[in-house]
């Protein structure tokens, strides 16, 4: 399993916005050989901002990188960049492999 992370530092007030934008996006995801499920995370707000992570699990790292060369990427991410307004900084991505797993039963 793979996991691609981004962190985004949003704005007082603009987590509506920031959600909204998720929430009407095309993904282009789900019928990506490898991919696995996304998630779209909300930590508690600090003073300066609120800590939101997208959080997207891959069979392989290999899937991953397949898909960030593929068609569905290019076209999911066309619009990047055009919502500054809505953030304290650049987002950040960080990437884990991982190297346990723990299931249910």
């Amino acid at each position: 399993m793979f996991i691609a992370m981004n962190r985004f530092q949003v704005l007082p007030g603009q987590e509506e916005a920031f959600e909204t934008v998720w929430a009407s996006r095309d993904s282009f995801l789900a019928d990506v050989p490898g991919f696995v499920s996304f998630h779209l995370l909300r930590s508690t707000g600090e003073e300066t901002h609120t800590l939101y992570a997208t959080h997207t699990v891959w069979q392989s790292r290999a899937a991953f990188e397949d898909w960030t060369r593929s068609e569905a990427f290019r076209k999911a991410h066309a619009g990047a960049g055009g919502n500054k307004d809505l953030y304290a900084g650049p987002p950040k991505l960080e990437f884990f492999d991982a190297v346990q797993e723990v299931l249910p039963g």
